[in-house]
């Protein structure tokens, strides 16, 4: 596992190399809260038969793990200084022409990202994620909910029979099969407490959310939101939502394309689907 040094931390990433033409962008995918890296996998294993494919974990989530020696409370966790660890990552591994395909969390980070590297970015795709819209008693129910959750986080927890199938079936249409659940479980219980409650708690003030819109209306590259159809936790009001700051939406197919039996984890729901979405948006753009 190759890991990159931003500010001070190593990054976990892998890079799928593809045969095609190298002047074709490189796909990076940005995962969401509590996850990792891994859950990118099914998608870019798909897609890296056309395009170069990057994953890396975020810091203080997956493998990019602040140690004991790391002062975690001088690091700043909102979607700025996410999309500004991107621009460093960009930059060392020389990346000079990317589309950002970013989950939930990470589809806000994406949209930083192409905010402060329009150079490099050349689109972004945004999984199971919009907002926009705060309503203050939902969102300080979500943070409490959110801050017990990590906060309440005991090491044996992680060994109850069967805890894996929970995870299967959380946020999901149907059940994941039983690995990601696994997965699931690990990356819950590996996520760093700082960085888990920084991201959550910070993405979520009523300034953080109502900028998102503004970032999205300035953008200049092309924006595309997939939506699950039955997604509980980002439903399809929100994404038509953010996505209608963008010129694309009011064109004539629009940038919000929906996909049916998914809930919120569609790169690992509906792979397939998700995967010819995305060929479907890039087709539209990149030549050669």
């Amino acid at each position: 596992m190759p890991t990159i040094d931003i500010q001070g931390i190593p990054h976990a990433y892998e890079l799928y190399p593809s045969s095609v033409a190298s002047s074709r962008p490189v796909l990076v995918f940005i995962h969401g809260w509590l996850l990792s890296r891994h859950y990118w996998k099914p998608l870019a294993t798909r897609l890296c038969k056309h395009y170069q494919c990057l994953t890396y974990d975020l810091r203080g989530f997956g493998e990019s793990i602040l140690t004991r020696d790391d002062n975690a409370s001088v690091f700043s966790y909102t979607l700025a200084a996410y999309a500004n660890d991107l621009k460093i990552l960009l930059k060392k591994l020389e990346i000079d022409q990317a589309w950002l395909i970013g989950h939930s969390l990470g589809g806000s980070i994406a949209l930083w990202g192409a905010d402060i590297c329009p150079e490099q970015v050349q689109g972004v795709i945004c999984l199971n994620s919009g907002g926009g819209i705060y309503l203050k008693e939902e969102f300080e129910r979500f943070r409490s909910v959110g801050k017990r959750i990590v906060k309440q986080r005991p090491v044996w927890l992680s060994s109850i029979p069967l805890l894996d199938l929970v995870f299967a079936r959380m946020m999901v249409k149907n059940p994941l099969p039983r690995q990601w659940g696994k997965q699931r479980l690990i990356d819950f219980f590996k996520a760093d407490q700082a960085a888990a409650l920084g991201s959550l708690l910070e993405s979520t003030t009523e300034t953080e959310v109502h900028l998102l819109p503004q970032v999205v209306s300035r953008l200049k590259q092309p924006v595309y939101f997939l939506a699950g159809q039955n997604d509980k936790v980002m439903e399809l009001q929100y994404i038509h939502h953010l996505a209608s700051f963008h010129p694309l939406f009011c064109s004539c197919e629009g940038n919000v394309l929906e996909i049916p039996n998914c809930g919120h984890m569609a790169m690992l729901e509906q792979p397939d689907i998700v995967k010819d979405k995305i060929t479907q948006i890039l087709n539209q753009y990149v030549k050669g």
